[in-house]
Order: C-alpha cells, then structure tokens, then sequence
C-alpha cells in the first residue's frame, strides 16, 4: 500500500485525483498505476485501470486470479468491474469513497453473485489515505 500511496503522490502532484494502485502477484510488482483523467482526458483512466492493463502485459493474460490490487481509494464500479473480470483474488484499498465506493461507500458490488468475487479489506493506510485526498481537495478550493 506504500507504493500505492506514493502513486497517489505523484497524481496530485500533476494535478490529478490522487488515487495510486499496484497489483502484486507472489510478492512481486507486477502492475501500477494512477489517476491520469486530466493528462488522457480519457474516463477509464483510473489507477486500478492503469495496473490492471501493466498487470495483464506483464503476465501475458488477462486472468489475475493469483494477484491481489492495493489502491489507495476504494474503488468506483467501473474498476470493481473491471477488478471481477481480472479475476484478482484480493483487494485492499485504503479510504472509504461515500461518493463512487463500490466496495461499501455506496454500494458493494463484491456482494453481488457475481464469480470469482475478491476478497475484500478496507482502512488499509486509511489516514494517509485520505489526507492525501483532502489536501489535494482543499487545494483546489483555495485556488478558487
């Protein structure tokens, strides 16, 4: 989750949602990613997406069964979506999202009856988390 947060780091540093995410199969990185919207101008270019795509290359496949994904915020359903397709065994995500969590803030889609659903555990890093968003928020209500 320590990498993920740094990810997180470097999104808001280049003016995105500081959200960062990696994917780690046997101990070993093999995705990453964070928020790129603003630079893709592109909706799907989430964190989870970014590793999820690095993960996929790096392994030849796009069965993730045997990874687990930390991410720094817990995921939208674009991602959780895209998480159940992975097939990705575990999730771990750090700051509750009331907005567009679909892990618990507004919905739990990993509760659905869908298979191969991850496991899930939430409030990893959670402060540092979320004071990385909040100082990234807060400074873009200042600059108003």
């Amino acid at each position: 989750m320590a990498q993920a947060l740094e990810l997180a780091r470097e999104a808001a540093a280049a003016g995105e949602v500081p959200v960062g995410c990696v994917i780690v199969r046997d101990g070993r990185v093999v995705g990453r990613g964070r928020n790129r919207r603003e630079e893709r101008q592109a909706t799907a270019s989430h964190a989870e997406m970014e590793a999820i795509a690095q993960a996929n290359a790096a392994l030849g496949t796009w069965r993730l069964e045997d990874c687990e994904l930390y991410v720094t915020l817990e995921p939208c359903p674009m991602c959780a979506g895209a998480i159940l397709n992975a097939r990705i065994r575990r999730v771990w995500y750090g700051a509750r999202d009331e907005a567009f969590g679909a892990c618990g803030g507004v919905t739990n889609l990993f509760m659905e009856d869908f298979p191969n659903r991850p496991a899930l555990v939430g409030g990893i890093l959670e402060e540092p988390c979320r004071q990385v968003l909040g100082a990234f928020f807060a400074g873009l209500r200042g600059g108003r």
